[in-house]
């Protein structure tokens, strides 16, 4: 071992073994991970889902129980975070979650992380006919499916939740926040949702209450086609001048759903902060070793 340089000498001449990182298995992994640590409120990759989870503790997870193809499945996905890390690491994978706003939380993230990925979506309304089955078998699902398509966080109830929120939500099913000047506030787009039927005093509710919530603007998202008085009340809205992008935007604004399908979208400056956007992954070259599966 000597001849071989497998020894070294203490300063006393006591030989010791030399051992070199390659030959050593190492320690087991432990079932208590003290090393990554929790999302904070200030977290980049926080996007105020209830329950979510740092990104480096799906991917150890993943990493130490599959190969690169493997397919993973999480049937509680969540925002989303089993999903862009399966993503990243190139597994196959399926997420799967009973709420609309979830699944519409799992595209946003992947399409801000991985712009190039390819996937799909199963079990959403892909016509006016799905839609009105969503409308008649949950309507809160409805609501919040509907709130997606424009990016709109829900009021009442979070977002990870199954029912909606018991009580008043004093005409306002969800909003959108963006910021117009200097000051950095928020200003708010409040939005109404509605699956039935529809009429005129609908939308003055609606301009009622963004006079009392002292919003810039509101959307009113309807199953059912506008009657031209309800046209016309939005239109004696007014508009909402934009001091930082120039512009003038509709203040009172219907959209069907047939709209949102065909892909409509809000009239108004660029949304800030409603449903936060994913950083874009970093991809990396390095390889890992396979696992013995």
């Amino acid at each position: 071992m000597h001849d071989e340089g497998l020894l070294v000498y203490s300063k006393n001449g006591i030989p010791q073994y030399k051992g070199f990182l390659d030959q050593m298995k190492g320690n087991p992994m432990q079932d208590v991970w003290i090393d990554i640590p929790p999302l904070m409120g200030s977290a980049v990759e926080r996007l105020g889902w209830p329950t979510q989870k740092p990104i480096a503790l799906l991917e150890r997870i993943i990493q130490a129980s599959s190969n690169p193809g493997d397919w993973v499945l999480d049937p509680f996905a969540g925002c989303g975070t089993t999903v862009v890390a399966a993503e990243g690491l190139g597994r196959h994978w399926i997420g799967i979650d009973i709420t609309s706003m979830a699944t519409a939380m799992n595209r946003y993230r992947l399409n801000d992380m991985f712009p190039e990925s390819k996937y799909d979506v199963i079990g959403l309304p892909e016509d006016i006919h799905d839609a009105n089955q969503l409308a008649q078998d949950n309507r809160y699902h409805f609501q919040w499916w509907a709130l997606s398509l424009i990016k709109a966080r829900p009021i009442g109830g979070e977002p990870g939740s199954k029912v909606g929120k018991k009580g008043s939500d004093k005409g306002i099913d969800g909003v959108i926040n963006f910021i117009d000047d200097n000051t950095g506030k928020p200003k708010r787009v409040l939005v109404q949702v509605k699956s039935g039927h529809v009429k005129s005093g609908d939308i003055r509710d609606l301009v009622g209450t963004v006079q009392r919530e002292q919003a810039a603007m509101g959307v009113f998202i309807t199953l059912e086609p506008p009657t031209t008085d309800m046209k016309q009340e939005a239109l004696t809205a007014g508009f909402y001048s934009s001091p930082l992008w120039q512009t003038h935007y509709p203040r009172i604004q219907i959209l069907t759903l047939v709209d949102l399908l065909h892909g409509a979208e809000v009239k108004m400056p660029p949304a800030h902060g409603t449903l936060r956007q994913a950083p874009r992954a970093n991809t990396t070259d390095a390889d890992q070793g396979e696992l013995d599966l």
